[in-house]
């Protein structure tokens, strides 16, 4: 019988008025976030989930094979960790219809923010990834980022 692995962090960790980063990857890398029509989809269905539970969203950008974003709860009710995974079910789903050979990796990656400092230096790193990637050569010039409740030139200004 083989027993999976729990999260690593207690579920309190992500209730309430909390901020954390968030890389959720497709499972052996395949590049599926290449297509406008499919960001676009999976951005409206990010905003339903994290509108469900609460969330306040930074930042949000996506990687040809996985996927970074910032939460911060609105309330004392929020919950990141439920938005985070709700999405994954429902963007899971929409892999299983639509591109059956392509699913998330199990779990995701987190760091729950501590200081204020973290937030502009994860806002960096997250803008930065395409161009460490090699993708583009600017942060400014990549396509698929962006922000449910913030506008985008102020993000992208910040970092």
């Amino acid at each position: 019988m083989i027993i999976e692995k729990r999260h690593r962090l207690d579920m309190v960790c992500y209730k309430g008025m909390v901020r954390a980063s968030f890389t959720l990857c497709i499972k052996d890398r395949k590049p599926v976030f290449t297509r406008e029509d499919i960001v676009q989809n999976f951005t409206g269905i990010f905003e339903k989930c994290i509108r469900k539970y609460s969330c306040f969203n930074w930042i949000y950008l996506f990687m040809p094979d996985h996927f970074h974003f910032i939460l911060e709860g609105k309330n004392l009710d929020a919950n990141l960790w439920k938005a985070t995974v709700l999405f994954k079910q429902k963007t899971g789903y929409w892999f299983s219809k639509n591109t059956p050979c392509i699913q998330w990796q199990k779990d995701f990656f987190d760091y729950v923010h501590r200081k204020e400092s973290d937030l502009k230096e994860h806002v960096s790193y997250i803008l930065d990834n395409p161009v460490r990637k090699e993708i583009v050569k600017n942060r400014q010039d990549y396509c698929y980022k962006g922000s449910v409740d913030l506008d985008l030139d102020c993000i992208v200004d910040a970092g």
